[in-house]
């Protein structure tokens, strides 16, 4: 049995400034200006790249609008470059996670005294020269409050994690209309990739009851308003509801981080080039089920959250999950999305190879347990 340490040690670190709600994108202009700011870089996937004069900003504006829905390190020294060429004094994240994850390690690597291979892992980042801003186009990584970033080794076909302090944002602008013209298709991944956040850090092994109220908040949110959502994209009240649930994920990652489900997941974007949130939705309700012996009470509290009938068989606990992601209309079926079984194995070794996050899982996780999860989602 899993249970929270209320004892155990543990440090929250988010933004100074968290702008919250419709209509505050307007102060980030206000911010830059009051900070001084007169040379912004912008990095943006091609989307939110087409809307940086939403964003306000003063001065000369750079922009690398080119951020790969899964960057690798080509795409990020890419932006880099063209980072330095600008010389900015503030770089500001416009997008998805991607976009923000990017930001982050720019940021954090301007000055060219380190390289991205010096900081992968915690805490290795000297410091950073300039001001870093997140702006949210997406309700799902939450990466907009944390301070991790992740880019694909082309390589290795892994993807190197960096943390560090010095990459949070000075100000997060999380405006919920900024999502509304997300498609129902993104806004169900994305939505259930910040559901994930929230669940795997609930059920963690570090799991902690400051992060867990955050948590269950955040699934609760999810099982409230992401079907609206994904059925009206403008009912604005649930757009505001499904940025909270992927603010509380962001807020979750710090300090507990994901388990399991992410890392069976990432292959699948690495080697596959399946969206993030899409990869975790559809490995979702077989980690749940699988994790569900560990953690009985946190299994049925989600469902429950969810607005889900509670159980803690893992065969029901799979069919329940995994027809709510069906009932959004979202895939499940990683054969139907362009993996071949052949590539179980391999995927296999790979996801178990991201000890970082398997460890953190409630159930001990083997080789064997995650192929016959992705045998289970083919």
């Amino acid at each position: 049995m899993v249970t929270s340490d209320l004892a155990r040690p543990i440090e929250l670190l988010r933004p100074p400034i968290i702008e919250f709600g419709s209509g505050t994108l307007a102060k980030l202009g206000d911010w830059a200006r009051a900070k001084g700011y007169r040379r912004p870089f912008i990095v943006a996937g091609s989307s939110a790249a087409a809307r940086v004069g939403m964003l306000g900003l003063p001065g000369d504006i750079g922009l690398f609008g080119a951020v790969a829905r899964e960057p690798d390190v080509p795409n990020f020294e890419a932006a880099l470059a063209a980072a330095r060429k600008h010389d900015p004094d503030l770089v500001v994240g416009f997008g998805g996670g991607s976009p923000m994850d990017v930001a982050k390690l720019v940021a954090a690597l301007l000055d060219g005294g380190q390289s991205l291979v010096d900081v992968v892992g915690p805490e290795k980042v000297a410091g950073r020269s300039v001001g870093l801003a997140q702006v949210p186009t997406t309700a799902g990584t939450g990466s907009e409050v944390g301070t991790r970033a992740l880019v694909t080794d082309p390589a290795s076909r892994n993807k190197w994690a960096v943390q560090s302090r010095f990459m949070l944002a000075d100000i997060a602008i999380v405006d919920p209309a900024m999502t509304a013209t997300v498609p129902a298709r993104i806004t169900a991944e994305t939505g259930v990739d910040a559901m994930a956040h929230c669940v795997e850090a609930f059920t963690n092994l570090k799991a902690h009851p400051i992060i867990d109220a955050y948590a269950l908040e955040g699934v609760r949110l999810v099982g409230r308003y992401l079907a609206r959502a994904v059925a009206n994209g403008a009912d604005t009240e649930a757009r505001a509801g499904m940025a909270l649930a992927s603010l509380y994920g962001g807020l979750c990652l710090g300090p507990v981080n994901t388990a399991g489900g992410h890392a069976i997941a990432y292959p699948l974007g690495t080697r596959h080039h399946i969206p993030h949130g899409a990869a975790n939705a559809v490995i979702f309700p077989h980690v749940l089920a699988y994790n569900a012996p560990a953690v009985p009470e946190k299994t049925r509290l989600v469902l429950e959250a969810l607005g889900l009938p509670t159980s803690t068989d893992p065969a029901e606990v799979s069919r329940l999950a995994g027809g709510y992601c069906q009932r959004l209309g979202i895939e499940m079926r990683i054969s139907a999305r362009g993996v071949p079984e052949g590539d179980l194995e391999a995927m296999a070794d790979e996801a178990f190879a991201i000890k970082r996050l398997i460890d953190n899982n409630p159930r001990e996780l083997t080789r064997a347990a995650i192929l016959t999860i992705y045998r289970q989602a083919f």
